[in-house]
């Protein structure tokens, strides 16, 4: 019985050392060597070879690519140029605009407030902002003037909506719908991107006396509903979007290459948005957002669902945070328990029981049916991207980060996202 109850012990020992994903959440996010957290750099290496041809096939400029896991970082290379006009080569520390990739970050701040018991997530924004009371749906619309008729919608819109895309509140520039985007237009609302003498608090009020899509909470449309938010972060916490941003999770974190405008002893580090011509990349000229963001202008307009530029090291870090438990660098900017709230599914059914994946607060959540189809990773996986070609992913069961960066549009050829996150998970040698 003494010789079966050690061999238990031994069995047992054995199996915890070399377990997949360790219980001990890592401090900070440092490098490391793949084999101490259960990856092969053999494998690994293969990301080499993409990332290599997609830059030598013409399908991107440039990319930086990082891997962590268990808090280490064990892949963090810098392909390509980050400039073609004036052959800069790209540095795995530069700096890219990641337009969506900031509404994790607004819906992180939103939290972190919401734990403060300042308000509920059901709460009407109009409570806050009052330019959003009574709000209307659009009913009719004439192309020749951009004038409209509205009905009065079935109920207000909560703060829960704004985070989940629910609101029914369009994205002017980008927005699916033709109407919106000139409605938006000749009310003067800017999206994102801007160098103008404009504040966030300006744009909302506007924002909150246009007509909606549908009725709050009945359809999934992809809005500026966390410009919406950033605004509403201010009221709440009595400071600027970006002061509260820098002192309260930027700097607690670590995170000095992430800003809405950057200071200036960083803005050479800034990747050029390139765009394809004739066989070649150039920097992209003909845009709707001013080609000088995030170095030059007014530097007053945060905007909570488009503005942040960062690091690929950057964003790790604040991944890491969520992997952790809401806890990162000795500071805990989230409980435990409501990272467990923010990763449910906040859009109910509207992407129906069979979806790969569902909407949650700032994140988009791989189902088991996602996890079962393969490239996505596993079932809690969250993820998103940003308007200039940037992706990430962070995979709670393996604890595993994977982020991929580019400054592109109109990068058709470009299949460096979808490859990238097999490319990281069948890494996993343990």
């Amino acid at each position: 019985m003494k010789k079966l109850t050690l061999i238990l012990f031994v069995l047992y020992a054995l199996t915890a050392c070399t377990s997949p994903v360790s219980d001990k959440k890592p401090l900070s996010l440092s490098e490391g060597s793949p084999e101490s957290v259960g990856m092969s750099a053999e494998r690994l290496a293969r990301i080499d070879d993409m990332c290599v041809n997609a830059v030598a096939d013409g399908k991107i400029p440039g990319v930086v690519a990082l891997v962590a896991r268990n808090g280490k970082i064990v892949y963090y290379k810098a392909f390509g140029l980050a400039d073609n006009k004036s052959g800069r080569s790209l540095k795995r520390d530069d700096i890219f605009r990641i337009a969506s990739q900031t509404k994790a970050v607004t819906s992180t701040a939103v939290m972190m407030l919401w734990e403060e018991g300042r308000f509920r997530l059901d709460d009407p924004i109009s409570k806050y902002i009052p330019e959003f009371k009574n709000p209307q749906i659009l009913s009719t619309f004439n192309p020749a003037d951009s004038s409209y008729t509205t009905v009065p919608a079935a109920s207000e819109i909560t703060i829960r909506q704004l985070i989940n895309h629910t609101s029914g509140i369009g994205y002017g520039v980008i927005d699916g719908d033709e109407r919106f985007r000139k409605i938006y237009n000749k009310a003067g609302i800017v999206d994102a991107f801007t160098t103008g003498d404009v504040t966030i608090a300006e744009n909302i009020k506007k924002l909150g006396k246009l007509p909606l899509h549908h009725n709050p909470g009945e359809k999934f449309t992809y809005s500026e509903g966390l410009d919406v938010l950033g605004y509403f972060i201010e009221i709440v916490s009595g400071m600027p979007f970006d002061v509260f941003l820098r002192t309260r999770l930027f700097e607690p974190l670590g995170m000095n290459d992430t800003w809405f405008y950057l200071p200036e002893n960083k803005a050479s580090r800034l990747v050029s948005a390139q765009v394809p011509d004739s066989g070649k990349w150039i920097r992209l000229t003909k845009a709707f957002f001013d080609q000088d963001y995030p170095v030059k202008g007014a530097r007053k307009f945060f905007a909570g669902g488009a503005g942040l530029s960062s690091t690929a090291k950057d964003y790790a870090t604040f991944l890491q945070m969520y992997l952790n438990g809401g806890e990162l660098n000795g500071t805990r900017i989230l409980s435990r328990t409501t990272i467990q709230t923010m990763m449910g599914n906040q859009n109910m059914n509207i992407w129906g029981d069979n979806a790969d994946n569902y909407y949650a607060l700032g994140f988009s959540v791989v189902t088991k049916k996602g996890q079962n189809t393969g490239g996505q990773g596993s079932e809690g996986t969250f993820f998103w991207g940003g308007y200039f070609n940037t992706q990430y992913f962070a995979d709670p069961k393996e604890n595993l980060i994977g982020i991929i960066m580019k400054q592109t549009s109109g990068a058709d050829k470009d299949d460096t996202a979808w490859r990238f996150g097999i490319l990281t998970e069948q890494a996993i040698n343990n």
